[in-house]
């Protein structure tokens, strides 16, 4: 991944004006560091889960509980970091329909492969429910967070799939919004998002409806909208937040106050300052080539995979029920090799979902014939995140 330090990458807006005239605006900059992230919340997620099937007992499990019990934030994370990459990413004079079509080929072969996966898993295992047929349909469409009954149906962890589905059709009216406002209505924008938040988070610790609003696509809405307006700040030369290494600190120090707050959608009250200052601060970091750990080869490797492991790790401890029964509470050494060999078996089934079917089902669905004397525009190599949640 290459970074660069000229005042092009350090103004992103100005990327266009390198190629005035050639009829077409150049690809702004890769942000590794952001892709190296994705890894780090999808691995917390995975550690939610080995906690909530309780593979560890005694102190084994008190430790688990203290670092990977608020690991559900890792999904407010992935719908803050989608705003931003997608916002980022957003093609000058796209149309809708073309985004959409990108958006299919992202998300839905993974989702379907791993789909087919939790329908063999529920008819064969013992302790798996079987869905309805309209549970099945809901969830194939993406529309099974919509109704909170449904919300974890099959893969679970496909519910905020449905959430990235409401805010894939609502993009395009976004970044015209977006680009209609100056850097001050944007930020008023992001502020109105936070408030909102806040508000969501309250009316859900009160019982104001039925059903918590945690699943409910539009009540995440607020932070896709966030991560879009920071970007949008960025690509203005308008963000003015703290650097890498103090945005860390304060997700960090956001993520171990979730244990104090509410459970459910309260939580995102605690990290949302936090994660709408790293995911800038790290690309900013990557605009100008100051130091990064998210952005090493190996970290951005998993980061490339980790949408697929997100997508099967809980397919996997689910099987690894049958043998080890359910929360079974090992010892700290039982529980770490139950652990361990879980870890590589979903790490390694990532990489055959990603190589096998999210890369060429992508490059399949998206591709189109062209004449042969035009030459492919460059690539904009940042894609949107994938989600990750319990």
């Amino acid at each position: 991944m290459t970074t660069a330090t000229t005042p092009a990458l350090r103004t992103p807006a100005r990327a266009g004006a390198a190629t005035a005239g050639s009829g077409a605006p150049a690809a702004l900059p890769s942000l590794p560091s952001l892709t190296g992230l994705r890894w780090m919340a999808a691995l917390l997620v995975f550690g939610l889960h080995v906690h909530n099937f309780g593979w560890f007992g005694g102190t084994g499990g008190r430790l688990v509980s203290w670092a990977f019990g608020a690991g559900a934030t890792g999904v407010s994370f992935f719908f803050v970091l989608s705003g931003f990459v997608l916002t980022w990413s957003a093609r000058p004079r796209d149309r809708a329909l073309a985004f959409w079509r990108r958006r299919v080929a992202r998300i839905y072969p993974v989702h379907l492969a791993t789909l087919a996966v939790a329908l063999v898993m529920a008819c064969t295992l013992t302790h798996q429910a079987r869905p309805t047929a309209k549970q099945t349909l809901g969830n194939a469409l993406l529309l099974h967070s919509w109704w909170r009954p449904w919300w974890q149906t099959l893969n679970p962890v496909s519910w905020s799939l449905a959430c990235e589905a409401f805010f894939y059709a609502a993009f395009p009216l976004l970044i015209l919004l977006l680009r209609r406002l100056g850097a001050r209505g944007s930020a008023a924008l992001g502020g109105l998002s936070v408030a909102a938040v806040l508000l969501l988070a309250w009316a859900d610790a009160h019982h104001w409806w039925t059903y918590s609003v945690y699943s409910f696509p539009a009540a995440r809405l607020p932070e896709f909208v966030l991560g879009a307006v920071t970007a949008r700040l960025v690509l203005l030369g308008r963000w003015r937040g703290p650097g890498l290494e103090a945005s860390l600190a304060l997700a960090v120090i956001g993520y171990f106050m979730v244990p104090q707050v509410t459970p459910g959608y309260s939580a995102t009250v605690c990290t949302i300052a936090g994660f709408a200052l790293l995911i800038p601060a790290a690309a900013v970091a990557d605009l100008h080539g100051l130091p990064s750990l998210w952005r090493r080869r190996r970290m951005v490797r998993l980061g490339e995979l980790s949408f697929a492991f997100y997508m099967v790790h809980l397919l996997v401890l689910r099987a690894a029920t049958e043998f080890l029964g359910k929360k079974p509470h090992f010892g700290a050494l039982a529980g770490l090799a139950v652990t361990a060999a879980a870890f590589t078996v979903s790490l390694a089934l990532s990489w055959v979902l990603y190589e096998g079917v999210e890369r060429p089902a992508r490059r399949l669905l998206l591709r189109r014939r062209r004449p042969s004397a035009q030459p492919d525009p460059a690539p904009v190599r940042s894609e949107a995140p994938a989600p990750a949640r319990d």
